[in-house]
């Protein structure tokens, strides 16, 4: 059984190479709330800007400053480590006992850009967007038309929402310990990053669905007994309960996820309920800029979109920071 990360494309195939992530400032994200924090409350909300580092790191060294258990510390989403992300954190502190949190700037990567008050923790899939700005450096095999059409292409009729590559660790790590988990019955106790393992698993079944539509070239129309999120069509996250779908929609998942079944079986089992993820990803507010021979995008997306979903129905990206 092949674990590849090759997905078909939806637009024909990349028209060009670049750069990716030369350096930190060429990824950045804008973390949007989507609310104003209520300026009261137990817990502490901390806007920081990281650079370089990943937001699990963030929030550990917040926790140690706080005095208080990882648990504590919430935040919306995992923003990638090779780039530039404003990101927002909460910090549940009862009885007062606030520190300086500007002690947090002693590392380099940490800017503290506002601090303020809220009455709940933040959770993951809370906020309302992430704003992308993107500078893919030396774009070489395309012109500046080429790329015009396929941009306009893209912000018509979206991309597949494929999962990123992120999502599977390096080299597909997670999806390793998944088929040792699932296949080989290695316990899942005895392996670290459970959660991510579980969530690589269950992404991959989706991506395969979504790479089966993108075959039959039906990935942004509705199909008989498809399942409808803000009036596209979706894919299962598998989990503990019956599919949704039903009729074609239902037969095609079916056939793309034949060769999972003790995949299917051990999600089932985990305590993860089945759930739904739309199959077409429609950047909003997306704006490219030729500026010499690099290309410069800037996107907003919804929580749980990637980045690399539409980049990838653009140019080959050459990520220098793998």
């Amino acid at each position: 059984m092949s674990y590849t990360l090759d997905t078909p494309f939806a637009h024909g195939g990349p028209l060009g190479r670049a750069a990716f992530r030369q350096q930190p400032e060429d990824f950045i994200v804008q973390e949007e709330l989507g609310f104003a924090p209520e300026g009261d409350g137990e817990h502490h909300y901390l806007h920081l800007q990281k650079r370089g580092v990943n937001t699990d790191w963030v929030a550990q060294k917040i926790a140690r400053l706080a005095g208080v258990k990882p648990a504590d510390v919430g935040f919306c989403g995992l923003k990638d480590r090779h780039g530039v992300a404003d990101q927002w954190f909460s910090v549940y502190l009862p009885k007062g006992n606030v520190p300086d949190w500007h002690k947090l700037e002693e590392d380099a990567a940490i800017k503290v850009l506002s601090l303020s008050k809220g009455r709940r923790k933040l959770r993951r899939g809370q906020h309302a967007s992430n704003r992308f700005v993107i500078l893919l450096r030396n774009v070489s095999g395309t012109s500046e038309n080429e790329l015009q059409e396929r941009l306009l292409a893209i912000s018509k009729s979206g991309v597949p929402n494929y999962f990123g590559e992120q999502r599977f660790g390096r080299n597909g790590s997670n999806l390793v310990s998944a088929k040792r988990w699932l296949e080989d019955g290695v316990p899942l106790n005895k392996m670290s990053g459970k959660s991510m393992i579980m969530s690589a698993a269950r992404s991959h079944l989706f991506n395969c669905v979504v790479a089966e539509r993108v075959r039959q070239a039906n990935w942004n129309t509705e199909i008989p007994g498809d399942v409808l999120l803000e009036g596209t069509p979706t894919g299962p996250l598998w989990g503990r309960g019956r599919s949704r779908a039903s009729d074609e929609a239902l037969v095609l998942e079916q056939n793309a996820l034949a060769e999972y079944s003790s995949w299917l079986n051990g999600l089932e089992h985990c305590g993860l309920s089945q759930e739904r993820r739309s199959i077409v990803l429609s950047p909003v507010k997306l704006d490219w800029a030729l500026e010499g021979q690099n290309l410069r995008l800037s996107l907003d997306l919804r929580p749980g979109e990637f980045a690399t979903a539409v980049l990838r129905e653009v140019l080959q990206l050459d990520n220098l920071s793998a």
